[in-house]
């Protein structure tokens, strides 16, 4: 028995992984694909898969999904799948809108987690990253630091795993784990928390997710406000008109990775399923 059954006191045969953009994998671009991203959920599949071959892996993560959207349309199909390991992050889309209530958010995702739960599965659950240290973020500070003691209370009454990013945050604050969007992780951000999870869960994984970043020269004032103004027009005036128009990036778009599937070992390129061939 490996130490992830042994501390999960079940069999990780299947496992699957729900949210948004964040577990989606969003900027993790597998190479060769348009607009296919690897992340951590697939990394932790991989690093799963190394220990248990016939491991079955899906992801119904989607872009830009609310709490609510994810309970409706990701949860029901998550029970259904019957899934041994459940990994399931969701909320941050409406802490950042204006008006979000960390309070209500709360009600609705221990209901999910009680769901889930009552499959028997193992769920993990997790924080949101402290965004002190994002020059994005300080505005939401005080309304993410509320949900994320919600998040740990559901999780110690529900019997869940948590993955706290919030005080991963030391390592996490080097500008390089971070896509130039600044909301969603990069390829290396990514790697490290898929080991960061792998740790939480028990799983034997090559690596070490704090590892000190090589030195990085702070850009001067001028090429700072120059990358704020880049930042500005390409991803923030975007997606204050989806606000506005009520869109969302994950209109139209379905879940990657919908069903249960093994995987082929993972290549230089990332994951790949058995119905696909290798990017080489």
């Amino acid at each position: 028995m490996s130490e992830a059954e042994h501390r999960g006191g079940r069999r990780i045969d299947t496992f699957v992984a729900i949210g948004d953009s964040f577990t989606e994998g969003l900027n993790d671009p597998v190479p060769g694909e348009d607009d296919v991203f690897r992340g951590w959920a697939d990394r932790v599949a991989e690093h799963l898969a190394a220990h248990n071959p016939g491991l079955r892996y899906a992801n119904l993560a989607v872009r830009g999904k609310l709490l609510r959207q994810i309970v409706e349309d990701q949860v029901p199909r998550a029970v259904e799948l019957k899934p041994d390991l459940i990994t399931f992050c969701a909320g941050g889309n409406d802490i950042i809108r204006p008006g979000g209530d960390p309070d209500a958010l709360a009600v609705e995702f221990d209901e999910a987690v009680r769901t889930l739960r009552g499959t028997g599965a193992r769920v993990v659950l997790f924080t949101g990253f402290d965004t002190r240290g994002l020059r994005s973020g300080r505005r939401i500070r005080g309304k993410a630091a509320t949900y994320n003691m919600h998040l740990r209370a559901i999780a110690d009454r529900r019997g869940c795993d948590v993955v706290d990013l919030w005080s991963l945050m030391p390592v996490f604050n080097d500008p390089r784990a971070w896509y130039e969007d600044r909301l969603h992780l990069s390829s290396e951000g990514h790697r490290r928390l898929a080991l960061r999870v792998a740790e939480v869960i028990g799983v034997p994984a090559e690596g070490d997710w704090r590892e000190p970043w090589e030195p990085l020269d702070v850009a001067d004032w001028l090429t700072q406000r120059r990358e704020d103004v880049h930042w500005a027009r390409t991803y923030l005036l975007p997606w204050i008109g989806r606000r506005a128009t009520g869109r969302s990036s994950g209109d139209g778009r379905v879940a990657k990775r919908p069903e249960p599937l093994p995987l082929v070992p993972p290549t230089a390129s990332g994951l790949t399923s058995p119905d696909r061939e290798p990017v080489g």
